[in-house]
This record gives C-alpha cells, structure tokens and sequence, in this order.
C-alpha cells in the first residue's frame, strides 16, 4: 500500500504539471475559428488526415487530439477547414458541415514542406533554425539564408566545454543558442533584425526591393564565388562598399551542424506601443520622396540574380532582415506608397487570433472533480460519493486526515465523474 507521503508527492506533482499545462495552454478550445471568416490565426496541418488543409487551434486539439500534426504558426486570411467537405473528419465543435473554402491559400507548408529548398519539416530530428518570412509567412532554414552552415547529419553533435564562456550579457543569448550545436554566431542573429522578408516577396514589392540593402535593410551578399557571405545594409557610412568586421563575416564550413529550432522574426503579434498602431498609415500627397538612395551593390546583384544562366554563381539570394522602427522609415510619397498599402502588415502591426482564455485553466484537481461531481444528475454523483467512501476506507486509518482527503477528492471524485459523465454520453 502506498504510503501518506507518496501520495502527498504524487498529488503536489499532479499540482505542478497542471500549472505548466495552464502556462501552455491557458486557452478554451471549444470554438471552432470558422465563423469569425478569413481571419489571422494559427494554423495546424494533419499529418493523418493526409489533406492539404488547416486547421485552427481549437479544432487540433478538440477534433484532431490523437492525430499527427504539424504547426505551420499564424497565417494570414485564413478560415478554419475542419468543419468543410474538404476534410471528411467531421468536426465536433462547428456542427453544420460547411462547402470548402474558396478564399484560403495553401502553399507549399499545407503539403509539409518548407523554404526554397522544400524540405520536408520533422520537428523530431530538424535541427536547423528556420525564420518565416513576413510577406509569404513561409519558413526558412538559416542555412539557405547563408546566415549558418548548412548541416551535414542529423545526429546531435556534445557541445566542447572548453566552448563554453561567458561573453556577457549582450552576447549570452546569442552564444547558448549557437553553442548548444557547437556552431560559431549566426551571421545576422536574432537581435540584429525585427523582420525578415524572403528574395521572391522582396522582388514583388517595389518600395522593399528600392529599399534593399540601405542602411535597416540588411542583405547577405558576398564578392565573388569563393568569398565569405557577409551583411549588406548593416553600415551606416558606407553600406556597399565589402566587409571585414570578424562580426560581420561567416565562412561556411560544411563540416558544422546547425541548431534546431523555428523562429518568427515579425513582432508584430504582440505590440510593445499599441497607441502608435495608427501613425502613418496614409500618403503624404506632394511630398518628397524621403526613401534612400539606391545600393547601387544591391540593386545590381538583385537584377543578376533573376537574370537566367546555365552556370550562375549566386552572389546573393534577395532575402532581406528588417531593423527595428522599419515601418516607420518606410518613405510615404506618391511613388513608394502604393506598393506598401497593398500589403497592409507592411504598414501596421497585424492582429493574431487567440481563442479565449480558459476560466478553468488555473482550478486544481480537486476543485475541477468537485465542478464534474456537481454537474451530475442526483443518483450518479450519489453512487460517486458511495465509490469515494469506498476507496478511503480500503486505506489504512493514518491516510484519513485532511491531507489524504485532498488526495481523495482531487482523485476519486475526477475519476468517479468522469466515469459517471461517459456512462451519461
């Protein structure tokens, strides 16, 4: 028989994974997304369900619990498919069985696969960090960025101790996550930029692509086919000419490996200055343009690389990184706005759907099977109270104080309703 102390541990510890889980999921799942429309949202792929379509956070978890899945993160005008005909799974929280969704865009992410590369993403052995870009919302290996080297296995590589230093708190971040791959820096890490953009969004929109390069517009570009990739746009004295900062500057050894992770750049999902949401987002007609002078380094390697050539050496791909205060350095005159207001993330920040949170999230086990006990018809939670004397009286006396008691009820009584509510169903 268990003694009063282990299950007093058992209990503490049932305590504190219902903490961590109220952290994580502090949520109400029990609303699927697709009345609200084409909204911003985070979006789930079902492995199982082996269809090109999304899923909202409610409908994975309620609809979708035991299936594989896959977290493509927020995209952009999205309506939840889980209750359409697309998906024969039928939906549990939006009863009526709605037609397909005609306005959603699936990209290469709703097939499972991910930058310009088109790797498959598994979150079990993808070691890799990846960024989404801003415009697209699609996911990129800092390796086809040039910002890492591009690993050559799979398997975890010891971190060396004697690589383990302490470099300050500046640096400290920056460090741990590179050294726990035992790779050097990235080129351009995490506090260096706000936002990235993709090459293939950066050629779509004039403003950005005029803007590449200057100084906030940070490219990676290198000289010739054998020189290291360094940052392009990053100095403010003379940001075409090349490089030689050590901090600035990355050969590639294939022989590294790189870390693994997936990481948005945008902050846009939760604004620091919400009553700035609003500035400038209109023209400023008979202005002059304020936009900067063209890199006359970027704007030729933007045109080399779209050029088509047999044997071509990239000396850039066009991927950009934004620097804090981006959209307001954006140039708002007659010539530069009008591909900026097309896109209106460019402008202000975006709103991201989150489902409510959970009045239930914080209860205890007890409190939450005393709840269950109290919904039940009046002859079940009578046969529950019954089962509950029961099992106390089956444990030796020094378990009756108030301590087993909360055992007890945080225990039996979720247990006992839970069994009563599925004989109910």
């Amino acid at each position: 028989m268990a003694s009063l102390s282990s299950l007093t541990e058992f209990v503490a510890s049932q305590d504190e994974l219902l903490r961590e889980a109220a952290l994580t999921l502090p949520h109400e799942f029990s609303r699927c997304t697709y009345s609200l429309g084409p909204i911003r949202q985070a979006v789930y792929l079902c492995l199982t369900c082996q269809l090109p379509r999304g899923l909202c956070s409610s409908c994975s978890i309620a609809c979708h619990t035991d299936h594989e899945q896959i977290e493509l993160f927020p995209k952009r005008n999205f309506r939840c498919d889980c209750p359409t005909k697309a998906i024969p799974h039928g939906c549990t929280l939006h009863r009526s069985l709605e037609e397909e969704n005609r306005e959603n865009s699936y990209d290469q992410n709703f097939r499972g696969n991910f930058c310009r590369c088109g790797r498959p993403y598994d979150p079990k052995c993808e070691r890799e960090t990846m960024i989404q870009c801003l415009a697209c919302e699609d996911w990129f290996h800092e390796s086809c960025l040039h910002l890492r080297p591009r690993p050559s296995s799979r398997e975890s590589s010891p971190v060396p101790e004697h690589e383990i230093t302490d470099h300050g708190h500046d640096a400290e971040d920056n460090h741990s996550e590179a050294s726990s791959s035992g790779l050097p820096l990235p080129l351009i890490s995490a506090e260096d930029y706000d936002a990235f953009v993709c090459s293939s969004c950066v050629h779509s929109i004039d403003t950005l692509r005029r803007y590449a390069g200057t100084q906030g517009t940070i490219m990676v570009v290198r000289d010739t086919e054998d020189s290291p990739w360094r940052k392009l746009g990053n100095n403010p004295l003379c940001a075409d000419a090349p490089t030689t900062a050590e901090d600035d500057l990355l050969d590639i050894d294939d022989s590294l490996a790189a870390s693994g992770q997936k990481r948005s750049r945008s902050h846009s999902f939760h604004s620091e200055e919400p009553e700035r949401k609003k500035q400038h987002i209109s023209p400023e007609p008979s202005s002059p343009c304020l936009a900067p002078a063209p890199n006359s380094v970027a704007q030729a390697m933007l045109q080399s690389s779209q050029q088509p050539s047999d044997i071509k050496v990239s000396l850039t791909e066009g991927d950009v990184f934004l620097t804090e205060g981006w959209r307001e350095r954006w140039c708002r005159c007659s010539r530069c706005f009008p591909s900026l207001s097309d896109r209106p993330y460019l402008l202000e920040e975006e709103e991201t759907y989150e489902p409510p949170e959970d009045p239930d999230s914080a209860l205890s086990l007890e409190e939450l099977g005393m709840r269950a006990l109290e919904r039940l018809p009046r002859d079940r939670a009578i046969d529950g109270i019954r089962a509950f004397n029961d099992m106390r009286l089956a444990f030796p006396s020094d378990t009756s104080d108030e301590s087993s008691s909360r055992i007890f009820t945080g225990m039996t009584y979720l247990h006992i309703s839970g069994r009563s509510l599925r004989k109910a169903e």
